[in-house]
């Protein structure tokens, strides 16, 4: 329910920025801008036109569930570190003149944080997950690297490596419970 209403916004939002011509397109991140710091709060709600709302649903739909099938918590604690992360990183090392925006992101974010979860955890349910996850979504990492004009590749490699970043900090507690197990006798 959570993921379909947060899709049902970015298509509320879009359906807006129909009406303003685009003109919520300007809060994208602009790098090394000191207006383009509110890009990162806004970007990953932000679409070029129906075509890349479109292309996002579906991994939107299916990654986010699977994200917060371990519970809303954590599922938003990783999707707030992916969206910082992301933001930053784009923000920092986007081209000049440039405006990125997008869930790509946290599509990006999610993947990882889905593949990387089970690593950290060592839990096998999670592992297989992971692997089916990485099976069905994995090429998408291609576009972690530069190469298609207009795609914002620092976005998808931010997005990537925050996502990472969230498996490894939330499966702390459970790293710490495997070491005290390991301590005691």
């Amino acid at each position: 329910m959570v993921i379909g209403v947060f899709v049902f916004a970015l298509y509320v939002l879009e359906f807006v920025d129909m009406l303003f011509r685009g003109g919520l397109d300007n809060g994208g991140i602009e790098p090394r801008t000191v207006d383009g710091l509110w890009g990162i709060v806004f970007a990953p709600v932000l679409h070029y036109g129906w075509g890349h709302l479109v292309a996002n649903t579906i991994p939107l739909l299916v990654l986010g569930f699977l994200v917060l099938l371990s519970g809303i918590g954590r599922g938003l604690a990783a999707t707030g570190i992916i969206w910082v992360v992301g933001g930053l990183g784009t923000w920092l090392f986007g081209g000049a003149n440039s405006n990125h925006l997008g869930a790509s992101v946290l599509v990006f974010g999610w993947l990882t944080y889905l593949i990387a979860r089970g690593l950290f955890t060592r839990h096998f349910g999670q592992l297989m997950l992971g692997v089916v996850v990485l099976f069905v979504y994995g090429g998408l990492l291609w576009g972690v690297l530069p190469g298609v004009p207009g795609m914002s590749w620092q976005g998808h490699l931010f997005g990537a490596l925050g996502g990472v970043l969230a498996a490894w900090i939330l499966a702390s507690d459970v790293r710490k419970e495997r070491a005290a197990k390991a301590l005691t006798p």
